[in-house]
């Protein structure tokens, strides 16, 4: 096949909804593309820990230490889905990680605000993780095999941090004025950067029309927030917490709840390295992964051990 029949018959199994799998022909634009999205993803997931992981020791119960860590300990695995479905794309891991401990890689901006107080992490697994399955939920359907699959398994998981976001949300609502406080405080503070999660307006965004055409991306940034917009501002109304946004208003024809002006300022500060916790974050990574060196080079000799003696019982035979 020519290279422009290639890409005929590949614009036509995208047009049919069919999954474009690993060893399949595909542009170098849409692997690339592929690769920067998920790597990005992946990113996410594992820088995604250190906000919550903060306050594994000291969540107020024993029960809610282990549902932290339970939860910390899915977001590892979310970046080890996403590593190895960029994999599937030629990409190697250790490249894509050492752009990310070199600052030269992106992730969500959400993650470079700081958790100071419990109320924090009941909103993260209420807001910011809610607003990850909005845009999740529409990845299951992309166009690229083991991406789809791998959002499958995390958004089934990320369900689980949602709920357990509301219940933390829910009990410092209905408890004293000072946890009420505690509550509002953590929402005035998380709602406009979740907002911003969804990426810039769709008239700035460099690559979502792209990424809609090959169905990598179903919908576009703005139409994600509206949905998540719509979802939360009920649920807000069902904890008695006031959206800090006043000029929030229910459009009576379409029933959306329509928003007041983002800063996009502050989003693309923030994607330029200039965020509350840019700077920790990026280097409690660089502590964690080079403090953990040693656990990799004895998996390598392990590994390395069995192959030989495979090698070895091979020979005898």
């Amino acid at each position: 096949m020519t290279e422009a029949s290639r890409q005929f018959d590949f614009e036509g199994r995208i047009a049919r909804d069919e999954k474009i799998e690993p060893n399949d022909w595909m542009p170098s634009r849409y692997r690339r593309q592929l690769v920067r999205m998920i790597s990005q993803h992946a990113h996410s997931e594992v820088v995604g820990m250190l906000p919550e992981g903060n306050w594994i020791t000291r969540a107020p119960s024993l029960r809610r230490k282990i549902s932290l860590l339970a939860k910390v300990q899915d977001e590892a695995g979310h970046g080890l889905y996403l590593y190895g479905a960029a994999e599937t794309l030629g990409a190697e891991r250790e490249d894509l990680i050492n752009r990310l401990l070199g600052g030269d890689a992106r992730y969500s901006s959400i993650f470079n605000y700081p958790s100071v107080t419990w109320g924090d992490v009941g909103v993260i697994g209420w807001l910011v993780d809610q607003a990850a399955m909005v845009n999740q939920t529409m990845l299951t359907k992309c166009s690229y095999g083991p991406y789809a699959r791998a959002m499958i398994q995390i958004c089934k998981e990320e369900n689980f941090h949602k709920r357990q976001g509301m219940e933390i949300m829910a009990v410092l609502s209905a408890g004293t004025s000072a946890q009420r406080a505690m509550a509002q405080d953590a929402l005035d503070r998380w709602w406009w950067p979740t907002l911003m999660m969804f990426g810039p307006p769709d008239e700035e965004s460099p690559h979502s029309s792209e990424l809609i055409g090959w169905k990598v991306k179903m919908k576009s940034n703005d139409e994600l927030r509206q949905w998540f917009v719509d979802l939360a501002v009920p649920q807000a109304e069902a904890l008695d917490l006031q959206i800090p946004d006043p000029e929030l208003v229910r459009d009576s024809k379409t029933g959306h709840w329509i928003s007041g002006p983002i800063n996009w300022d502050e989003f693309r500060s923030i994607l330029e390295g200039e965020g509350p916790c840019n700077r920790e974050r990026i280097e409690s990574r660089r502590e964690s992964h080079f403090g953990g060196a040693w656990v990799r080079e004895a998996a390598r000799a392990y590994e390395e051990k069995c192959r030989k003696k495979k090698a070895l019982e091979r020979e005898s035979l």
